[in-house]
């Protein structure tokens, strides 16, 4: 036997009644019929939805039904379906999903927003005849024709009322269930006639008759022609009830205990005249019926190239009224049988195989739906709402969702004991590196002071090594401008012009300097306090033989010399002297190094010329 998980349950709803039957698998993939219910939908004039949720919680209540996913039927008058032919399709798939949707919203007789659509693309080769082109010369009376194969595509729509379906599935959605797929009814009965005794090429009818509609199906191979007729066993009923003038209730027990479709030619009429008039009523209809089976057969020639069916199987309720069959093999002249969709199934031992047997032919879209269970579906269409979808994918993927917050949780304990961990960790680095902080912060300090004990030291070597450079400097810059005196120049005072002198402390040392003139001659101190002048830096001052302490750095010469030559020639001395100060090592060769200060010719006695110049060092000398 199946295993529970493994079942399905399959719920039609027809025009006169609910059936529903429970399908499971076995080990070796067969489909096994494990139960079945059926219950007529009593008052016709109730909500088809209410009337479907009161007969459809009762066969739950009744029956053991254990599966949890249900495939639903629909019948076919409360769905549309056409056939259409397509343009030659090509191109991307998106583009033909274009194509196709702009067919449906032509084919479908509803606004596409108002129902739940769907199709499949039928492909079939035809044979088309095509002229050739003769050779000059050949008869051309006779043109030649060929014959070769084309590729069609046709499409089956298939569209429901969204608020419809949307009722029917929430019945089946508060009953603890889930729905796997809906169907229309006229396609399950191809699918489960595909299996069982349709699986050659023989153009074959399928009729349905229900209460409500006639379902006409015409398979060919692979191909499918649907068409709903408003011609059914209710019909009958209703010309009963008119008949007689009773219920329409009466009207249908009446047909079930005379019913029959009359003979054609001479017969025994039935001593009950009840039943001879029904049985007339029920000729009639048949016969109307069978009017629109020709239309059918005549759209599918001439519209979609097929040819006429060589069989036909009844199946429904309807079919049930005897001599039905036999009413069909006379008007049609082909063969009729009762579909058989048993063939491809196994059935449970619990089930009541009589009362299996007298409803049969009622069976064929519980069948059809069993076997899309085991994925055996030829045509493929799933009316299924996109809520409904959406709220099972969400299902579906539950387990994955708890998954994955479980590890989302795990994730974060974690990484929160990481946390924890590297926090203890890194607050132990903090304390050993504190200590660490606090031995190198003592280092530090140490090495500070060291370094300015190292600085105060150096500083007393760089003064005291500057001291004696600078003492070999003013030697060596004294000697090389000696040099660069021409022979008939002489030096008379040289006066030196610094930056800074000494500070206020050495004020006894700046008076002597003030009273004694000295060598290089009386320094321009320009009046005012001497202790002032002592407290700040000044930019002109005169070099001391007595005091040089007293300044710190020499950066211009003033030097004063003489000349026995006459005015002319001694212009040239003074300006060869000048050239000579390009070339010195001490002394600035830039243009603003040597600056004439005066020039006084015949004024000093006994003829002598007097220059006096400012020269500047190229690097200071310190005292």
């Amino acid at each position: 036997m199946a295993k529970q998980e493994n079942t399905v349950l399959a719920v039609d709803i027809g025009g006169g009644c609910l059936k529903m039957a429970e399908f499971g698998t076995t080990e070796s993939g067969a489909i096994v019929l494990q139960r079945f219910a059926v219950k007529e939908l009593s008052d016709r004039e109730m909500d088809p939805v209410l009337s479907f949720a009161v007969a459809y919680n009762a066969l739950l209540a009744e029956n053991e039904f254990k599966a949890k996913a249900v495939n639903l039927s629909i019948s076919g008058a409360s769905s549309f379906s056409r056939l259409s032919k397509l343009p030659q399709l090509s191109g991307s798939s998106a583009n033909v999903a274009k194509i196709v949707e702009f067919e449906a919203s032509t084919v479908v007789p509803y606004d596409m927003n108002e129902v739940v659509w769907g199709y499949q693309l039928l492909k079939h080769t035809v044979q088309v005849e095509r002229e050739i082109e003769t050779v000059v010369g050949e008869d051309q009376s006779q043109p030649k024709v060929e014959v070769e194969d084309v590729d069609e595509f046709e499409a089956l729509f298939v569209a429901v009322k969204s608020d419809q379906i949307d009722a029917y599935t929430d019945v089946i959605l508060n009953s603890g269930k889930k729905v796997l797929s809906v169907d229309i009814a006229p396609v399950a009965m191809f699918n489960a006639a595909k299996v069982g005794q349709c699986q050659d090429e023989t153009s074959t009818l399928l009729l349905n008759i229900g209460a409500r509609c006639t379902s006409l199906v015409i398979a060919e191979g692979e191909r499918i022609f649907v068409r709903n007729i408003p011609i059914a066993g209710d019909t009958i009923t209703a010309q009963i009830s008119k008949e007689f003038n009773i219920s329409f209730q009466e009207a249908e027990d009446l047909k079930v205990r005379y019913g029959f479709v009359a003979l054609g030619g001479a017969y025994d009429e039935p001593e009950s005249e009840v039943a001879a008039t029904i049985s007339k009523i029920a000729r009639n209809v048949m016969t109307r019926l069978h009017g629109e089976i020709n239309r059918s057969f005549s759209v599918w020639r001439s519209a979609h190239g097929g040819t006429t069916p060589k069989r036909m199987l009844l199946a429904g309720g309807g079919s049930l009224m005897h001599y039905t069959q036999e009413f069909f093999q006379e008007k049609l002249r082909i063969d009729v049988d009762y579909l058989n969709v048993f063939i491809g199934i196994q059935i449970g031992e619990e089930v009541n195989r009589q009362k299996l047997l007298d409803i049969a032919p009622m069976f064929s879209e519980l069948i059809g739906m069993g076997l899309r269970h085991l994925g055996i579906c030829p045509v493929d269409i799933s009316l299924v709402p996109e809520r409904i979808i959406f709220q099972q994918d969400f299902v579906q993927k539950r387990p994955y969702f708890y998954g994955s917050a479980l590890l989302i949780l795990f994730c974060l304990a974690c990484f929160l004991m990481a946390v924890l961990h590297r926090a203890e960790k890194s607050n132990q680095m903090v304390r050993e590196t504190r200590g660490e902080v606090e031995k190198t912060l003592k280092m530090q300090s140490r090495i500070k002071k060291l370094n300015g004990e190292l600085g105060s030291a150096r500083g007393e070597y760089e003064e005291a090594m500057s001291f004696v450079r600078a003492r070999s400097s003013w030697t060596d810059m004294l000697l090389e401008l000696q040099s660069m005196i021409p022979n008939n120049m002489f030096l008379v005072s040289l006066e030196g012009k610094g930056t800074e002198i000494a500070p206020a402390q050495n004020q006894s040392a700046m008076d002597d300097m003030m009273m004694d003139p000295g060598l290089f001659g009386p320094m321009d101190a320009g009046g005012g306090d001497p202790s002032a002048s002592a407290a700040k830096p000044k930019e002109d001052f005169t070099l001391r033989h007595k005091h040089p302490e007293l300044i710190t750095e020499v950066k211009e010469l003033k030097l004063h010399f003489y000349t026995l030559a006459l005015r002319g020639e001694a212009t040239l001395i003074e300006d060869k002297f000048r050239q000579k100060l390009k070339t010195s090592k001490y002394f600035s060769n830039e243009k603003d190094g040597y600056e004439l200060l005066s020039h006084e010719a015949g004024h000093v006695k006994d003829g002598l010329t007097s220059f006096v110049v400012l020269v500047k060092l190229k690097e200071p000398i310190r005292k």
